[in-house]
């Protein structure tokens, strides 16, 4: 994964990027009706079940738009909220509470419903060993919340983006001219340009598993759409050499299986691409 500096740079050009679209040269609908004067107070209403996530990104736009809002955080990221629990109170002035609503509502719906995959997961992994990992099967433009709320819900994140790990999928490898070729020549590249960066290959059958285990310096073998027996010969034969992970439309029916292969990771596009918002709503407290 990227540095804590990187990501903290992603998560400002989210804030700085929404806020532009949404806001514009101004929220005139607030600024018709509502004096610049005027203070007030709302809360985060929860409708829903669920775990929570974006909490301490919603006191990041809040800085971001008025570094005098203040917030009064009665919930934490990661818990367990139902319907009617308040997540959190807004102070400050009016105007700037509502140009921050949107961005706050969308950011944390999202998020809170990949945290709440994401545990949901977790603990279909209980006592396996295994962990839950995420994809690059993202939204555009807010990986980082993204990712964010899978760490939140208690999974793992992969590489964050293509800069940050290698990863030797199928079109790579044939396009290279094989696994062998795919593998020298990226330790080659790697070399030359004086990067450090775990390399990951993926396997399609139990022969490519063999060829990837001839070669040194590969950190994980990824064992792609294998059937479960497969997927234990696969953990057997790769023993201590580097660590496995296992993916391929496995779904919440068939995840512990999978786990109980051995495996040390399972990935899941899933936790980031099939999800359904939390209901949350910010309202104004009289």
């Amino acid at each position: 994964m990227i540095s804590k500096e990187q990501f903290n740079t992603e998560l400002e050009l989210i804030i700085a990027n929404a806020i532009r679209e949404d806001v514009g040269d101004g929220d005139h609908s607030s600024l018709s009706c509502i004096p610049e004067s005027v203070s007030g107070k709302a809360k985060l209403l929860v409708k829903d079940e669920g775990t929570i996530a974006g909490i301490e990104f919603a006191k990041e736009v809040f800085q971001y738009v008025d570094a005098n809002l203040e917030v009064e955080t009665l919930i934490n990221d990661g818990d367990t909220v139902k319907y009617g629990d308040i997540a959190f109170y807004v102070s400050g002035s009016s105007q700037s509470i509502l140009k921050a609503e949107r961005l706050v509502l969308n950011a944390m719906q999202r998020m809170s419903a990949i945290a709440t995959k994401t545990a949901f997961f977790v603990d279909l992994l209980k006592g396996t060993g295994t962990k839950i990992l995420d994809t690059r099967k993202t939204t555009p433009g807010i990986r980082a919340l993204e990712k964010w709320a899978v760490k939140i819900g208690g999974g793992e994140n992969h590489r964050f983006a293509l800069y940050d790990m290698i990863m030797l999928k199928d079109n790579h490898i044939d396009f290279a001219g094989g696994i062998t070729q795919a593998i020298e020549k990226t330790k080659a590249y790697l070399k030359a340009t004086n990067r450090d960066l775990k390399i990951i290959v993926e396997a399609r059958d139990l022969n490519e598993i063999k060829e990837i285990l001839k070669t040194d310096g590969v950190y994980r073998i990824l064992i792609d759409n294998f059937n479960y027996e497969d997927t234990k010969t696969a953990v057997k034969l790769i023993g201590d050499k580097c660590l496995t992970e296992s993916s391929g439309g496995i779904n919440e029916k068939t995840i512990r299986d999978y786990a109980l292969c051995g495996v040390d990771y399972i990935s899941s596009g899933a936790l980031t691409h099939s999800v359904y918002n939390l209901d949350l709503s910010l309202k104004a407290v009289n």
